[in-house]
């Protein structure tokens, strides 16, 4: 996916849309533009966003597979966790879980975005915070009639129905959005080491929302948007399932910038979501499971807001600006032998802070510079422990209030040396405070229990880099050379035999390479071709952080023959993964390659049926490695896998 130019003046013509414009000096820094039909080259938003090398989900499940909790999404291969360590927005509504900071990508239908961008480098300025290794910034799509559908079928009980479009009444605009997808899914164990507990991983998932907007004053945009997903899941292990669901309300304003008129935006959000999770423990000879948490209720709710003001100097391009975020929410739980003890435990966090950007483009050179102060506050923390059956409190806590305030910056300058070269260099600090999640909600997966940590303080990020790259003509491209370090680290540490606690790990170093190249050979054929190389380790062990791999490597390519026929295949490398904290060698997870190929045939310019093929060859892609019992009564290592090969046909339609 290559880079591709921004203006460097402000438009004549402005479409204004509820999302916010990019960034007053964006092309300074390493980014990558992601159009609609990369966007839906995969059933999953997450997985079509996989072809940009570095991004990834904590492990390497897609949300076709993988658990609400591990879902969030981090970029440069820095450090994954569930959390993740980027922001997503959506016409600049944060995404991430208020509890957990995780995203529910089946929220996402690929069908409702119409474009996408991806920033990486921690994100001062107008992104805020938790952009702490970067924001994935997507617009929904507009226009009028039938934008965008899919129905389609395949392997695995997979099956998935999805639109969006829009109609304009009078004054009004109306966009439209709804998916439905499942699959009777798989099971994640390898055949010679599954048994009776062992379960498929299944998924049964809606999505709807409706945005209404008119213009007032002329060009002044009031738009509403109201969201709504629900989604559930068996989880590989028999009793083990978890269920979300979640409602998403926004309100934007916005007025263009024309010329010395000032542009303005405001917009005002909310987020009420749920969790439900249940942990088994597995017996011996994998004969049954034995239910040992079941997180019967996680509420949360989020809410916040944002304002920014953008103008034109003769030398120089700004904007200022205002957010907020609040979250509140907490986790009810039945635990211990039997689910005889009951723990409720949560409390309240919030981000709030101002900032400042401009940029200026003298002759054939860009300098960019922002700085935001941000205040942040955990509060309301509690824990409480009884016993189920008669509300006896065997334990009671109550966490102190804490707070701070982080300033932090970003900068950058830009080259153009001619038509079809740039030099660019940036540097950056940003954080990214702890969820909910990590400070309040113990959880377990398998045998492992991890501890939350109410002490957990914000994760910073220092970094610096240098690229070059030409973004015109055929050939497009961009290469980055960057050191990151990760202050305070949050991840989870290995304290016992089976048992964990997320902590602030210190620092962890990672010195990288990224590139993402294209090439469009022709009118019936096209290339593009990424990679990144990630050196990260924890400098107080100098062992590489769980789940990051050193190597990733993706690319494509797209072919016509002939008007009618179309073929695209995407490849992914990633190397070997630690599958824990201490790079236990027997818990590595191998180096994995897949192929996914989708061969098409338009019987209009708008209307085309389609057969995929995911993970077409059929490779094992390991996800998790654990210590667990084993078949013949013993205990051992048991490796999960990522969904296999899952063929299937469909039927789409795109303007």
């Amino acid at each position: 996916m290559p880079a591709a130019a921004l203006a460097a003046e402000v438009p004549e013509t402005v479409v204004v849309t509820a999302a916010p414009p990019d960034p007053v000096g964006n092309e300074a820094f390493s980014f990558v533009r992601v159009t609609p039909k990369q966007l839906r080259a995969s059933h999953q938003l997450d997985a079509a966003l996989k072809e940009v090398p570095g991004l990834s989900l904590f492990r390497r499940d897609s949300s076709i597979s993988a658990n609400p909790t591990v879902q969030g999404a981090t970029l440069r291969s820095l450090a994954p966790s569930g959390a993740g360590r980027a922001l997503v927005t959506l016409d600049g509504v944060p995404q991430n879980d208020p509890f957990g900071n995780w995203v529910i990508w089946s929220s996402l239908p690929g069908e409702e975005i119409g474009k996408g961008q991806v920033v990486r480098g921690a994100g001062a300025g107008p992104y805020g915070a938790g952009a702490l290794t970067g924001v994935i910034a997507l617009d929904e799509a507009v226009g009028d009639g039938l934008i965008a559908a899919d129905v389609s079928g395949g392997s695995s009980g997979q099956r998935r129905a999805a639109a969006s479009g829009g109609v304009s009444i009078d004054r009004f605009d109306l966009f439209a959005s709804a998916s439905e997808e499942a699959s009777d899914g798989f099971i994640p164990v390898s055949r010679a080491q599954r048994g009776p507990a062992d379960d498929p991983l299944t998924l049964d998932a809606r999505n709807a929302a409706l945005r209404i907007q008119t213009f007032a004053e002329g060009d002044t945009l009031i738009s509403a948007r109201l969201g709504a997903y629900q989604e559930h899941r068996h989880s590989g292990l028999v009793g083990a399932e978890s269920s979300t669901d979640g409602t998403t309300a926004s309100l934007t304003v916005a007025h263009p910038e024309k010329g010395d008129a000032l542009g303005w935006r405001a917009q005002v959000w909310m987020r009420d979501v749920g969790l439900t999770n249940t942990s088994v423990a597995i017996n011996t000879g994998r004969a049954s499971t034995t239910v040992t948490n079941n997180q019967y209720a996680v509420p949360a709710t989020g809410w916040g807001g944002n304002a920014a003001l953008r103008g034109q100097w003769s030398w120089l391009n700004w904007e200022t600006g205002i957010d907020a975020r609040f979250a509140e929410g907490e986790s009810r739980e039945l635990f211990s032998t039997g689910l005889a003890s009951r723990r409720i435990s949560g409390g309240r966090s919030s981000v709030a802070g101002l900032y400042v950007e401009g940029a200026a483009r003298p002759d054939k050179w860009l300098f960019t510079f922002g700085a935001r102060v941000d205040e942040w506050e955990t509060a309301n923390g509690h824990l409480t422990e009884s016993v189920a059956a008669t509300g006896q409190v065997t334990k009671q806590a109550v966490y102190p209030n804490r707070s701070g305030t982080l300033p932090t910056a970003r900068a950058g300058v830009r080259y153009q040396v001619g038509d079809d070269l740039y030099l660019r260099g940036a540097a950056y600090e940003g954080f990214r405070a702890p969820s909910l999640n990590e400070l309040y909600r113990p959880f377990r997966v398998g045998q492992v229990t991890t501890l939350a940590n109410a002490a957990l303080v914000p994760e910073e990020l220092y970094g610096a880099e240098l690229g070059l790259g030409s973004d015109a003509g055929s050939f497009t491209w961009q290469a980055t050379v960057f050191y990151n370090q990760l202050h305070d680290a949050i991840g989870n540490v290995t304290i016992g035999t089976n048992l964990q606690q997320r902590r602030n790990l210190g620092n962890i170093d990672a010195f990288g390479v990224e590139a993402d190249a294209g090439y469009v050979l022709n009118d019936w054929a096209s290339l593009h071709a990424a990679f990144d190389a990630v050196d990260a380790h924890v400098q107080s062990t100098g062992l590489r952080p769980a789940q990051a791999p050193r190597w990733t490597v993706t690319g494509g390519v797209t072919v016509t023959p002939f008007k009618p026929l179309s073929l695209d295949v995407n490849l992914r490398y990633e190397s070997l993964r630690f599958s824990d904290d201490l790079n236990t060698q027997a818990l590595a997870l191998d180096a994995a390659t897949t192929v996914d190929a989708r061969v098409s045939w338009a019987f209009t310019d708008t209307l085309s049926a389609y057969v995929y093929g995911d993970n077409l060859f059929n490779a094992r892609v390991g996800s998790t490695a654990q210590i667990q019992n084993l078949l013949d009564g013993t205990t051992g290592v048991v490796v999960n896998y990522a969904a296999p090969r899952i063929v299937g046909i469909g039927l789409s339609s795109a303007k």
